[in-house]
Order: C-alpha cells, then sequence, then structure tokens
C-alpha cells in the first residue's frame, strides 16, 4: 500500500480523538472518510500531515516512516492537504495562494505545478490576480483544493471539500476530483455525511469516535 495508518492513537489535550483508527490507500486509488462531526476525520488528516502527533501507531508513505519526517518537508513527499477551513492568506492573490508551498519545497517547479493546475482548474486563471478575500466561500474552496494539487503529486487529503458549498460548485469540485484519476493521484476525502461524491471512490471508511466502523467497498 502507498499511505499505511495503523493503530493511531491521538490526545489532543484530555480528549483522546484518534483510537486505534487504520486507513491503507494504495496508488491512485480513491476512499472515502466518513463520519460524524467530531468522529476524527480531521484529526486524522493532521496526523498524516504532522501537525498532530501519535501517542501510538505509525503512519507510512510509500514504506518511509512519516513520524521521523519534519511537517514542513513532507509537500516535498507529494502531500497535498486542503483543509476544511480553507486557511488561505487573505491579502494574497489567488496565484499566490496556489504557489505559496512551493516557494518552501525546492524540489518542486513552481511554474510548472502552476500551469498543471489551471489545466484542472481553468476558471482559476481568470482569477489570478484577485485577492483571496474578494472570494465567495465556494471559490475558495477551488483556491485551496488548486493549493493542494499544486505540491499533491502523490497523494491529496481533503478535508470536507463540499461543506457549505452552493450546489453548482459543490458538483464543479466533485467532477474535478472525479476527474483526478489515471494521474496516479491518490485521494483522501472526508465527509460528514455520504453524498453524490460516492460513486467517484472506491472504497469507504466509516470512523466514529476515533475509532474504525464498517469499511464498504463500491462495486
Amino acid at each position: 500500500m502507498m499511505l499505511s495508518v495503523e493503530n493511531a492513537h491521538v490526545k489532543i489535550g484530555a480528549i483522546v480523538a484518534l483510537r486505534g483508527f487504520s486507513l491503507s490507500l494504495g496508488e491512485g486509488e480513491m476512499v472515502g472518510l466518513t463520519g460524524r462531526n467530531g468522529a476524527g476525520k480531521t484529526t486524522f488528516m493532521k496526523a498524516v500531515m504532522g501537525l498532530h502527533k501519535l501517542q501510538q501507531g505509525g503512519v507510512s508513505l510509500d514504506g518511509r516512516d512519516l513520524t521521523k519526517v519534519a511537517i514542513h518537508e513532507r509537500a516535498a513527499l507529494g502531500i497535498g492537504y486542503m483543509p476544511e477551513d480553507r486557511a488561505l492568506i487573505p491579502d494574497l492573490t489567488v496565484e499566490e495562494n496556489i504557489l505559496l508551498p512551493t516557494w518552501v519545497t525546492k524540489s518542486l517547479d513552481g511554474p510548472a505545478r502552476l500551469e498543471t493546475v489551471y489545466e484542472i482548474l481553468p476558471e482559476l486563471k481568470e482569477m489570478r490576480a484577485r485577492k483571496a478575500l474578494l472570494l465567495s466561500g465556494g471559490q475558495q474552496k477551488l483556491v485551496a483544493l488548486a493549493r493542494a494539487l499544486a505540491v499533491g503529486t502523490r497523494l491529496l487529503l481533503l478535508d470536507e471539500p463540499f461543506e457549505g458549498v452552493a450546489p453548482a460548485l459543490s458538483q464543479r469540485l466533485a467532477d474535478v476530483i472525479g476527474g483526478l484519476r489515471g494521474h496516479n493521484m491518490a485521494v483522501i476525502l472526508s465527509q460528514s455525511e455520504l453524498n453524490h461524491s460516492f460513486d467517484i471512490f472506491d472504497r469507504e471508511f466509516v470512523i466514529e469516535r476515533g475509532a474504525n466502523m464498517a469499511a464498504k467497498e463500491n462495486a
């Protein structure tokens, strides 16, 4: 498996947020991570990114122990992360927000990655000079996805990309994510409940109170 998370335990303050959660992902595979608010979806993604430390368990990418890789070095491994709250820098332009992670990742050709992003999301090229604070919530989601794509050559972690997005933009996001098949890019997409995006998944992992529930395979 390309990504392997085994028996992950994470404690945030006094709260145990992950309780032995495990997930595996093959190259080019798309999986859903479904659970109610507070179930541990965001904690899981932040643990993969190194933003939360594992108290127990392990996480590896292509057999490499990620717990021994510094947070700022993970983008160079081809991991892109789209947080639920978008986390754009308001005073930077759309293009600057997209390029931001490439500026600190010397192994990436920023202009080349930008062109790839614009091929996938051409509408962003038209608004590349606009500041992020002038965008709608849905447009900001597209920019956050583009920023993740700029560095996510191997793995994309998409945290609640459809949350709070109008139906038309939600469908656009689903179309873009589904269109990533064939790019040798694996995707983990979290959501609070099953929706129209389920048909893009190969498998679904269900998380409840930080632990695995029944997993489903999309026939």
